[in-house]
């Protein structure tokens, strides 16, 4: 890293040519007029710019590059500099100070403008503190006007116009042949006054911006890709993170060696990844929205981490020394040949995710427990392949994936459970290992139940699905038990079962009336009719369902509800029996008994 301060002339000429561009994860970014006026004005006074860094890069660069904002775009110029940090500073001042054309900008409510920008020569010499009154913009045509556009109060089209105004036009300041012409026609217009006005404004403004320099910080181009994503993370001043997917995208862009290969197209990431994430989105609504986006749910940043952990994974296999990882290091680390090869197995394990998840009765991504999770199970897929689709194998997966999920291992975390997960789930599938350490660290004890009260819980939205896949029957289309298709269909969402207002009524606050225990997954039409404690809407339900009373107590009972302590509005007794039966359902689903206490165990309220 050096330090170097070039003048802001010689800065600009690099622009122009192209010798110093932007990499092309930087974000378009515009200032405003206002802010444009200002850094103006920080230069004439030769005030301290802030910093700017570039990258260096050997005649190689390693990102897809293009020019700042109203460049010329040089046709196969590698740049020798990438600019890191300074981007809005440095268009801003290019556009002004060196581009013969009105600089694009935005007014103070957004509103997209054009404008030239002078300096006003009698006031630019009086007080510093009024420099920034001194600096004018005006319209494209250089007209200024006021009472709704009826009245013009500025003409600038003409030299002598600018003159007669002493509006020096600030964007040939560095081009001496025109500021003399302009020179010699503002002293012959008035050559007693204008001579020595001109010779102050030439030594406090022109020569400031002359000799202007730019503190400028020099990354070598040995710098690697992490050190250059956490520097510009941690430098940027405008204020958007940058993301590991918008680096690897400059970083595959500029690859000269599948531009040549591919007859000059670049590769572009971003719309690989939204052709998958269109697929997998549109065949399985739990990966996200489209209309939200290609960032609501699955992610370009969970693609990428699977594509690292099969990566690494392989790269361990023939060097057993090396780890599976899928760090920010290892994604920035990851070479165009081995994503190519491997987005497409990622996707079609995605794929086989989806599916998976539809078979749990998972199918909106606002009834997913851990998005994370998916991380590994598809890079397990993508290694294993048809090795997941024996009996044994599909227990053993949905085993460890409600471990996670009722266990609650993927709230914090992830990365080292990635990759863990990933190692031991393998050897334990082909039978060269011992149980993961999800499934042998997961426990659920029963008084988590109390406290599942929303969908923020993995739990809780685990019990839910869970309820569903083991057979719940709606109380109002009681045809067939629900299944993942009927879920929208029929507005399947989580439903109170005993109203809360009258459990406090009625029964105090022995047993919690918010948790997952006092609800169940119904449909809208359903829950419509329960107004009122059980037996009060349970006749109406009844009568809807054409169904002789025992009969709808089978359907109430596949929700793992005991029918009789709804008919008689017992909440204990529906509490205490609900209570015993979920904890079952969570331990048959992790294939474990975990240690119990309280109401499971008959010893009265927790």
């Amino acid at each position: 890293m050096a330090l170097d301060s070039p003048k802001l002339k010689d800065v600009l000429a690099d622009v122009a040519s192209g010798t110093l561009q932007l990499p092309d994860f930087q974000r378009e970014w515009k200032w405003d007029d206002d802010r444009i006026r200002a850094i103006i004005a920080t230069v004439t006074l030769d005030y301290p710019l802030g910093v700017v860094m570039t990258l260096e890069t050997g005649g190689h660069s390693p990102f897809r590059a293009r020019t700042l904002t109203g460049a010329s775009l040089v046709e196969d110029k590698v740049p020798s500099l990438l600019l890191l940090d300074g981007q809005q500073r440095l268009t801003s001042l290019f556009q002004a100070l060196y581009l013969d054309a009105p600089v694009e900008t935005v007014d103070a409510r957004g509103k997209a403008i054009k404008r030239w920008y002078y300096v006003d020569i009698a006031k630019a010499v009086g007080s510093s503190a009024d420099r920034d009154e001194a600096i004018v913009s005006v319209p494209e045509n250089k007209v200024l006007r006021t009472d709704f556009a009826r009245t013009v109060v500025l003409d600038l089209q003409t030299t002598e116009n600018e003159c007669a105004a002493g509006l020096f036009p600030l964007h040939f300041v560095f081009d001496a042949k025109r500021v003399n012409t302009w020179q010699k026609a503002f002293v012959k217009a008035d050559e007693d006054r204008n001579w020595d006005l001109w010779s102050q404004f030439e030594q406090r403004v022109l020569d400031q911006v002359r000799t202007f320099q730019v503190p400028m910080i020099r990354l070598a181009a040995s710098t690697s890709m992490d050190a250059v994503c956490a520097v510009f993370e941690r430098v940027n001043t405008g204020g958007v993170p940058l993301n590991v997917f918008e680096l690897l995208t400059a970083t595959y862009a500029g690859d000269r060696a599948y531009t040549e290969k591919s007859g000059g197209d670049y590769y572009q990431l971003p719309v690989i990844w939204q052709t998958i994430k269109h697929d997998l989105a549109t065949r399985f609504p739990v990966f996200g929205r489209l209309d939200q986006g290609l960032e609501d749910g699955l992610s370009s940043s969970d693609f990428l981490q699977a594509v690292a952990l099969v990566r690494t994974w392989e790269r361990k296999q023939s060097r057993p020394g090396t780890a599976v990882s899928c760090k920010r290091r290892d994604l920035l680390e990851l070479p165009l040949a081995d994503f190519d090869r491997l987005a497409p197995l990622l996707a079609k394990a995605f794929d086989w995710v989806g599916d998976f998840l539809q078979q749990q009765c998972i199918v909106r991504g606002t009834d997913l427990p851990y998005r994370t999770q998916l991380v590994p199970l598809a890079a397990v897929r993508a290694i294993l392949g048809a090795e997941t689709e024996g009996l044994a194998a599909e227990e053993m997966i949905t085993q460890w994936y409600w471990c996670g999920v009722l266990g609650e291992m993927y709230g914090g975390s992830t990365e080292t459970r990635f990759t863990r997960d990933v190692e031991q789930l393998i050897a334990w599938i082909r039978g060269a290992g011992d149980v993961p350490d999800t499934i042998a660290d997961s426990y659920f004890f029963a008084e988590r139940l109390d406290t599942l009260t929303t969908r923020n819980s993995a739990a809780y939205k685990g019990i839910y699905a869970l309820l569903i896949k083991q057979g719940a029957v709606d109380w109002h289309f009681t045809g067939a038990p629900l299944s993942p298709k009927r879920l929208d269909e029929h507005s399947v969402y989580v439903r109170q079962i005993f109203p809360k207002g009258w459990v406090s009524k009625t029964r105090g606050q022995t047993y919690p009336t918010n948790s997952i225990v006092n609800k169940t997954p119904l449909s809208y039409r359903a829950s419509q009719a329960m107004t009122g404690p059980p037996a009060t809407y349970l006749p109406s339900l009844v009568a809807a369902s054409d169904m002789r009373p025992e009969w709808f107590d089978d359907v109430i009972a596949t929700h793992l509800i005991d029918p009789d302590a709804l008919r008689n509005n017992d909440y204990e007794r529906f509490y205490i029996d609900r209570s015993k039966q979920l904890v079952d359902l969570v331990q048959t689903a992790m294939g474990k008994r975990t240690a119990l206490r309280g109401l499971v165990d008959g010893d009265g309220p927790r």
